[in-house]
């Protein structure tokens, strides 16, 4: 009876002590300051297949993990449209994905994303993530969750991660633009002062 029950608790202890290094390693997935992003192929809204590489003269990226159905990814539509307005010409294209489950999220289909984008007059690729397979590599966590590449010899080194600036709630209202201060900095051959920031937004949906 002793050595059942010793073995009982045995186990408990290493399910335990599983589960808790699962959850640590989960936790601790993704992209981090300075690494170096893999390329990805996914469909844009128009059928066509989009990647990093088919954009050869780009100095950087602007990646946005977002959605048509999240309060906040909403919200920032409109910045996320400026951000490509004012950065794409200067080598630094948004690339906007649309990481949920759409079996749980339908309102995020790549039919409604189409029909989204062309309300809101998108001027960036909206890629769906087909199979939830590119958004857990860079870690993002949100909708909307942004990662700045700087394009180097190296590859698309991550620069910066975190939320696109200070205020979701009111764009008037932003005092620090975390997005667009990485840009200008790589852009003027700086580093990024402030690298990481906690992204604000709906959780995605797997």
């Amino acid at each position: 009876m002793k050595n059942t029950m010793k073995l009982f608790f045995g186990l408990v202890i290493v399910l335990c002590v599983s589960a808790f290094t699962i959850g640590k390693t989960s936790v601790s997935e993704g992209y981090k300051i300075g690494d170096v992003a893999e390329d990805f192929s996914l469909k844009n809204i128009d059928g066509k297949m989009v990647s990093l590489s088919d954009y050869k003269n780009a100095k950087g990226f602007i990646i946005t993990f977002t959605c048509n159905t999240c309060p906040y990814a909403v919200a920032y539509e409109d910045r996320i449209v400026a951000l490509d307005k004012k950065y794409a010409p200067k080598g630094y294209p948004v690339i906007a994905i649309m990481p949920n489950n759409i079996a749980v999220k339908p309102d995020d289909s790549p039919a409604a994303m189409k029909q989204r984008a062309k309300e809101k007059g998108f001027t960036f690729p909206y890629l769906f993530d087909d199979g939830q397979k590119v958004y857990p590599k860079f870690g993002a966590t949100k909708t909307p969750h942004m990662f700045v590449l700087q394009k180097t010899k190296k590859g698309n080194v991550v620069k910066y991660i975190g939320a696109i600036d200070d205020n979701y709630k009111d764009a008037n209202a932003v005092t620090t633009k975390y997005v667009e201060n990485a840009v200008d900095a790589l852009l003027k051959g700086k580093e990024v002062e402030q690298k990481e920031t906690k992204a604000i937004g709906c959780s995605i949906k797997v």
